[in-house]
């Protein structure tokens, strides 16, 4: 028994009219997506929290106490303009209704990424604590002490009425 030998030129001369296929499916090799640093993100959570004491009290504040604070280096007229409300708020945090811890760190990560997307001024609403009990502000005094111990914070003052008086500060943060 004989076997039936080709030759190679037979192959070829088989695949001469041969087209190739179109593919209609996505390729099988996409690029991977990142890995979200989950680790570091909660290191910088922490880090943040810790940053933010409650043991740190500057002085007890009222309802109605305009509320002013800043760096050595800051010039007179730069305060003059964030005190008249002449700075463009790039963002803004609520803290109405909110636990004192919540609002810690609300805080705290607000001004991080504030400060990593490269906002230089902007607003925090504390309220007047009307709704507290007692009638007095719990978070003014709290974000004014906070406020105080982050160095990304140039400066902050009580913002004026049509933006929320007593109520709500305007920060200025430095530059990234």
């Amino acid at each position: 028994m004989a076997k039936n030998k080709k030759s190679p030129n037979e192959f070829h001369e088989a695949m001469a009219g041969a087209r190739p296929l179109k593919q209609d499916r996505i390729t099988p090799h996409s690029t991977p997506r990142k890995p979200i640093p989950e680790q570091k993100y909660r290191d910088e959570r922490e880090v943040m929290d810790a940053l933010l004491s409650d043991d740190y009290a500057p002085d007890e504040i009222e309802s109605g106490d305009e509320l002013l604070f800043k760096r050595p280096g800051i010039q007179n007229h730069v305060m003059r303009k964030l005190r008249r409300g002449q700075y463009v708020i790039e963002a803004e945090l609520d803290l109405h209704r909110r636990t004192v811890d919540e609002a810690r760190e609300l805080l705290a990560t607000f001004l991080y990424q504030a400060q990593q997307q490269g906002r230089r001024c902007i607003r925090v609403i504390h309220g007047k604590g009307y709704g507290s009990a007692g009638k007095l502000p719990v978070l003014k005094g709290r974000v004014n002490s906070w406020l105080q111990q982050k160095d990304e914070v140039l400066a902050f003052c009580s913002a004026i009425q049509r933006d929320g008086g007593t109520g709500a500060v305007y920060v200025l943060l430095k530059k990234k």
